[in-house]
């Protein structure tokens, strides 16, 4: 163990030992944890300060991005915004897929379009 860490630990222990986290709110429940799993390990620390801090993932933000733009594809009238709505859209997938991920199946367009012709209804 570090010098650093072994003069934390120690400093813990004696606030610990003075009662100096005894009435702190929330103290004897159960701490809520994120469910993090899908996050390496090495990562979750960062990730949780980034979340705590406001900020999320760039690939949750781009996850979200691709959403926003494919919502907006069957709302745009005029065929050249139609048009570079759908490039940018087929670049952030494109982006995506370098990464080594995919979309859920969910969000994918094909299976929303399967389903919109299964139940019948339009976008």
């Amino acid at each position: 163990m570090w010098l650093i860490d072994q003069l934390a630990e120690t400093r813990i222990a004696e606030a610990a030992a003075r009662g100096e986290f005894d009435d702190l709110p929330g103290a004897g429940r159960p701490l809520v944890l994120d469910d993090d799993t899908l996050v390496p390990e090495a990562l979750r620390a960062a990730y949780r300060l980034l979340k705590n801090a406001g900020f999320i993932p760039p690939e949750l933000d781009l996850r979200r991005e691709i959403t926003d733009l494919r919502q907006l594809l069957h709302r745009i009238a005029d065929e050249g915004e139609r048009d570079a709505c759908a490039r940018r859209l087929n670049l952030l997938l494109a982006r995506l897929a370098a990464q080594g991920r995919e979309l859920p199946m969910v969000l994918q367009a094909r299976y929303g379009e399967r389903l919109q012709r299964h139940f019948g209804s339009a976008p």
